[in-house]
C-alpha cells in the first residue's frame, strides 16, 4: 500500500518555509510513497459556509504557502514520492497558466505529479480571484478539456465559453504522457460523474474514528457504473483516499483507518492531512508524527 502525506503548508508550518524541503527530504528517507498540498487563498473572519466538519473557518488557514511553488521545491529535494494536490480550485486558474505550472512541476519532478483538482466551496475565496462561484462546475469542465489540449497536442487549439487559445506552438508538455493523472472529489451526481468521464480516480476523505467503508465503496461503485456507461473501462479508475486528522488524534487511530480502508475498501494509496494534528507544533514534530504512521502501518 501507497501512504504519503501533506507537506508543511498551512497554519505556523508556513512562517517557516525551509520545513517544506526538511519534510520532503525526511519523508522521502523514511520511505513516504506520496506529498500532498492543498489550496487555500485565506480565512474570511465570517463565512458563509464554515470549513467542512468544523464550526468556523479554521486558523491554520490564515496563512498557506502556495501550493505550486511548494510542490516544486518538494520536486527538487526527493527523487521518488509522487507529488499530488488535494486539491487544486481549478476555476480559480486560466488552464493555459494551470498547464504550465503543472507540466513544469511534472518536468522537474521527472514525471511525479498527480493532480488533483476540484470545484471549490468557499464564496470569499471566489470573489477574492474574481471568479463568479456559479460558473465553477462549468469551468472546471472546461479547463479538463483545455488542460488535455495543452498537455497532448501541438499546436494547441481550445476555444470555450471562458477561455480561447488560438493555434499555437507549447513545446513543453509533461514527461506524463497524456498528462499527469486526474483525480477529483466527488459527492453529487453531477461529480460523479464527472470523475467517470473525465478522471483517473476518485479522492475520498475520512477522518480517524469509527470506520465506514461505504463511504468510499458506494461512491466508487456509482463511479465505476457511470464509467462503464460512458464506455471506459471501470477498472482503470482506482481511489486515493486523504486522511483528515484533528487535534487528539492517536498515532493509533490513523494508522488503523489506514488499514481498515486497505482492508475493508480496497483503497491502495492514502495520505494523512496533519494540518490539524500537527497545529503549532515544529516540522520535526511533523517528521516524527509520519513517521510513527509509517511504522505502524508497514508492519501490517
Amino acid at each position: 500500500m501507497q501512504i504519503g502525506f501533506n507537506l508543511p503548508q498551512f497554519g505556523s508550518h508556513a512562517h517557516r518555509p525551509e520545513g517544506v524541503a526538511m519534510f520532503a527530504r525526511q519523508a522521502e528517507e523514511m520511505g513516504a510513497d506520496s506529498l500532498w498540498v492543498g489550496d487555500r487563498l485565506l480565512a474570511p473572519l465570517e463565512p458563509e459556509i464554515n470549513y467542512p466538519g468544523t464550526t468556523a473557518f479554521p486558523t491554520e488557514f490564515r496563512a498557506g504557502l502556495d501550493p505550486f511553488a511548494t510542490l516544486t521545491v518538494a520536486a527538487v529535494v526527493t527523487t521518488r514520492p509522487l507529488l499530488g494536490s488535494s486539491v487544486l480550485i481549478t476555476p480559480w486558474y486560466a488552464p493555459a497558466l494551470l498547464a504550465r505550472s503543472l507540466a513544469t512541476i511534472d518536468q522537474l519532478s521527472g514525471g511525479r505529479v498527480i493532480a488533483g483538482l476540484g470545484a471549490g466551496w468557499a464564496p470569499e475565496e471566489f470573489r477574492s480571484v474574481g471568479i463568479p462561484i456559479a460558473e465553477r462546475g462549468r469551468r472546471l469542465d472546461e479547463c479538463l478539456d483545455a488542460l488535455a489540449a495543452f498537455w497532448s497536442t501541438n499546436p494547441v487549439d481550445h476555444k470555450g465559453a471562458f477561455w480561447t487559445t488560438a493555434a499555437s506552438y507549447v513545446d513543453i508538455k509533461p514527461v506524463q504522457r497524456p498528462g499527469p493523472p486526474v483525480y477529483m472529489p466527488a459527492s453529487t451526481s453531477t461529480s460523479i460523474n464527472r470523475v467517470a468521464r473525465r478522471a483517473n480516480g476518485f479522492l475520498p476523505a475520512v477522518a480517524p474514528g469509527p470506520f465506514e467503508p461505504t463511504t468510499i465503496t458506494t461512491p466508487m461503485a456509482r463511479i465505476r457504473d457511470a464509467a462503464a456507461r460512458a464506455g471506459r473501462d471501470p477498472d482503470e479508475l482506482d481511489v486515493i483516499l486523504r486522511v483528515n486528522t484533528k487535534a487528539g488524534d492517536s498515532v493509533d487511530s490513523i494508522a488503523e483507518t489506514i488499514l481498515r480502508a486497505r482492508d475493508e475498501a480496497a483503497v491502495n494509496h492514502a495520505f494523512v492531512d496533519l494540518t490539524f494534528r500537527d497545529r503549532a507544533t515544529s516540522v520535526e514534530h511533523a517528521v516524527d508524527l509520519a513517521g510513527r504512521v509509517l511504522g505502524l502501518v508497514r508492519a501490517q
